[in-house]
């Protein structure tokens, strides 16, 4: 989806894949936050989220998982967005929201309350 977007190229796409392959990027509450690493920001464009969810969930090296929030930052911009999500997953009831929005307007609302 990053790559969709415009926000990074195919290769950061394979970033992602083989850091997963090295370290599950898998965070609890059904949530998994892929992102590249240092070296692999070259292959970003701008910064950019992708919210991706799977109501039934799927494997996630042995966690199942409801929402993959992808990640694409060249610096620093993603730290508000990962202490958001610090904070969403830590209530039970705003976990839940962020797995069952059905909007994205649902899930700004949830990301910029907690910022």
């Amino acid at each position: 989806m990053l790559v969709d977007i415009g926000a990074a190229s195919p290769a950061y796409a394979d970033a992602l894949l083989e850091r997963e392959e090295s370290v599950s990027t898998y965070i609890g509450e059904g949530v998994a936050i892929p992102h590249g690493t240092n070296e692999s920001r070259e292959h970003i464009d701008r910064a950019a989220i992708a919210y991706l969810q799977f109501p039934d969930g799927v494997d996630w090296d042995g966690n199942r998982v409801q929402v993959c929030i992808a990640i694409a930052s060249r610096s620093e911009e993603h730290v508000d967005i990962l202490q958001s999500l610090a904070a969403i997953l830590m209530v039970p009831e705003s976990a839940a929201a962020l797995r069952e929005a059905s909007s994205t307007d649902d899930v700004v609302a949830l990301l910029s309350t907690q910022a």
